[in-house]
């Protein structure tokens, strides 16, 4: 089974570099745009389904996938919401994002909720699609940026890079565990 993991189109709030994490912000042109872009390079593939996040930047992105493939909108998962940065949502950090909550980020969401998150989400979507689609199945997951690279450093355990607005990353079940294969569309040397 392989997943493709998007991070959801660009929205306002992407372009004035401010912490979305569970606020529910829309896409705007430039991430519709993205979309149909992130679709135009999975055409060609034959894709069992497509899921989200339930925040509408994904659900949105994914809705503009699956028209674009002719292929039906499928669940969300909660699982998939992206980081929650709590109070400092909205505004533009003026120094890095730390791992754990400290003085700076008081309420966010420590990295290992977000990576235990993540990898239940990955182990729901399996669970539910394997015996649907089989063990070739390749299903399109939309969500969020830190999510999917706290996700991916999980699999891997290394530190991943940034991760691209409607950037594809894949990572396969072999039967035994994930595998990681790209990182915003570039192949692993380890893959």
């Amino acid at each position: 089974m392989r997943l493709e993991l998007i991070r959801h189109g660009q929205t306002d709030w992407n372009s004035q570099d401010k912490l979305q994490g569970s606020s529910d912000i829309p896409l705007n042109d430039v991430g519709r745009g993205q979309a149909v872009a992130a679709a135009a390079l999975l055409a060609g593939d034959d894709w069992s389904a497509i899921v989200s996040s339930p925040l509408m930047r994904a659900r949105e992105t994914a809705q503009i996938i699956a028209a674009e493939l002719g292929i039906e909108l499928g669940d969300s998962y909660d699982e998939l919401i992206e980081r929650d940065y709590a109070s400092r949502e909205g505004t533009v950090p003026d120094e890095a994002i730390p791992d754990e909550p400290d003085a700076s980020f008081p309420d966010i969401e420590p990295r290992e909720s977000v990576a235990r998150r993540g990898i239940g989400a990955l182990e729901m979507i399996r669970d539910t699609r394997l015996p649907l689609d089989g063990p070739d199945a390749r299903i399109v997951v939309v969500c969020h940026g830190t999510i999917i690279r706290f996700t991916l450093s999980e699999i891997l355990g290394v530190e991943m890079p940034h991760i691209q607005n409607a950037a594809a990353n894949t990572v396969e079940w072999d039967g035994s565990g994930w595998r990681v294969l790209t990182v915003n569309g570039e192949a692993l040397e380890t893959a």
